[in-house]
C-alpha cells in the first residue's frame, strides 16, 4: 500500500463497517508484515556471511543509527509515532544479532 492509496472503510462510517471484513483485513495485513520480515531476515543473514567471510564484527552501531533514522522518517510519512516504530525496528535489529551470533 502507498501513502496515498486509501485503505479499505476509510471514506465509510463505523456503523457502516463490517467487523468481519475488517479482521480480515488485518489478517492480510498481518501476512504481508510476517512475510516482509522473513525477506528481511534472509537478507540480514546474508550481510551476516559477507560480514564473516570479511571478518568485520556482527554489530554495526552506525547502520544501526541510519536504520532507526530511516525508521523515524518513514514512521513521520505515515502519521505514526516514530518511537513506537523506532521500538518496532530495534526489536527487529536485535532479533536479527541474536539469530546472526547463533549461525556464526
Amino acid at each position: 500500500m502507498t501513502q496515498d492509496s486509501p485503505k479499505d472503510g476509510e471514506n465509510r462510517k463505523p456503523e457502516e463497517m463490517d467487523l468481519d471484513e475488517l479482521r480480515e483485513e488485518i489478517r492480510t495485513i498481518d501476512q504481508e508484515l510476517v512475510e516482509l520480515i522473513a525477506q528481511r531476515t534472509y537478507v540480514a543473514d546474508t550481510i551476516a556471511a559477507v560480514k564473516d567471510e570479511r571478518d568485520l564484527p556482527t554489530t554495526d552501531e552506525k547502520q544501526e543509527e541510519q536504520v532507526m533514522e530511516r525508521a523515524g522518517e518513514n514512521a513521520a510519512q505515515f502519521d505514526l509515532d516514530p518511537n513506537l516504530v523506532k521500538a518496532t525496528f530495534r526489536m527487529l535489529i536485535e532479533l536479527n544479532k541474536v539469530h546472526q551470533r547463533e549461525n556464526r
